[in-house]
């Protein structure tokens, strides 16, 4: 085999090799940060859209955990990817629910276990903070901060998902308003109204 010949194979066998390693680190779902939107850009610089996390989880199975950052409350009357791991709120509703008139809304509180509830279940899977976890919230910004929040502490591939469980709304047309753009359910991915008690969040570990 002449010199370039063999320079021609050791590239292709370069590239077979980074693109494995890419796979593997799911950098081959990452989106560049500049493409993301300011209010869903999280400093973890990990991003995927709904279908890439379900790729993503698809190929990897156990070695990534999803989890579902969003309000018990959410997960019973709106619904669950069936790919999701567990539940744990990253906000969610006080024992006795309290009216913001400024926001009007209902206010949500932190939970100060979210951190130590995620690295339990990594632990329970055998996991670490060096590998991959994805954050699917309502439409992205939740999951934005959280993402954010794991890097912080040490969780070396934090992804947040962009466009969620039921996806950004539609700024004009007959459904303006409406969770119709993009997301988790609009791309007709799987997910169900039934819960699995084993994923719900009950106590923290």
């Amino acid at each position: 085999m002449s010199l370039s010949s063999q320079m021609r194979a050791w590239r292709v066998a370069m590239a077979v090799t980074l693109g494995a390693i890419a796979l593997l680190s799911g950098a081959a779902w990452a989106i560049d940060a500049e493409q993301v939107p300011a209010n869903k850009r999280s400093s973890s610089g990990h991003h995927l859209t709904a279908v890439e996390a379900a790729e993503m989880k698809s190929r990897l199975g156990d070695k990534v955990l999803m989890i579902d950052i969003r309000t018990r409350a959410e997960a019973m009357y709106v619904g669950m990817a069936s790919v999701v791991d567990f539940l744990v709120p990253v906000l969610d509703f006080p024992e006795f629910w309290e009216w913001s008139e400024q926001g009007n809304e209902y206010i949500q509180q932190a939970n100060p276990n979210f951190v130590k509830d995620i690295e339990a279940r990594l632990a329970a899977r055998g996991l670490s903070k060096s590998d991959p976890v994805i954050l699917i919230c309502r439409s992205g910004v939740r999951s934005n901060a959280a993402s954010g929040l794991l890097a912080e502490m040490g969780f070396k591939q934090a992804y947040t998902v962009i466009d969620g469980f039921e996806g950004d709304t539609a700024k004009e047309g007959e459904q303006k308003g409406q969770r119709v753009v993009n997301g988790w359910k609009n791309a007709k991915l799987p997910w169900s109204y039934r819960l699995e008690k084993a994923k719900m969040y009950l106590d923290p570990l």
